[in-house]
């Protein structure tokens, strides 16, 4: 699997997730799929994620008696559902898919956390920058193999 990103798309995401640091940026990768993933736009989007929104995912919930640091955007992003929606009908109304979606890890690897692997759908990219002290640093993309396990995929930069 490769995915197809122009320098310019790569700044953006950069960009943004050094301006959101230290929360967690998150935006949607918007392309086509021949011979590859082809990245055509880049949108940021705002990260939405909340209290409420950790109550949704009981395996974030208190560990050891404690409240774990997932309940703050640090940790966790989310797309609000009526972005991804609207974002998806303008895409089909330009011949286009949601190919991925981004977001940063600040201060930590541009690995998949196993939050990262339980929300994800497949034939989507994820796309993961790491941004230690706030200075973007690190990036690599993702994939969901038949298994539902994350596989690096190439990006190929043109």
């Amino acid at each position: 699997m490769t995915i197809k990103l122009s320098q310019e798309q790569l700044q953006i995401i950069r960009t943004h997730a050094e301006n959101t640091y230290p929360q967690e940026c998150c935006g949607i990768i918007i392309g086509y799929m021949a011979l590859g993933k082809t990245v055509v736009e880049v949108m940021l989007t705002e990260n939405v994620w909340s209290i409420e929104t950790a109550a949704d995912f009981p395996t974030d919930a208190k560990k050891d008696g404690k409240t774990p640091d997932v309940l703050n955007k640090s940790r966790r992003y989310t797309i609000a559902p009526e972005i991804m929606l609207k974002v998806q009908k303008d895409a089909r109304d330009r011949s286009l898919n949601i190919i991925g979606i981004y977001h940063s890890h600040p201060d930590n690897p541009a690995i998949p956390s196993e939050s990262d692997r339980v929300q994800a759908w497949q034939e989507y990219s994820y796309i993961i920058v790491s941004v230690p002290n706030g200075k973007a640093g690190e990036l690599k993309s993702w994939y969901l193999d038949d298994t539902h396990q994350f596989q690096q995929e190439a990006i190929e930069i043109g």
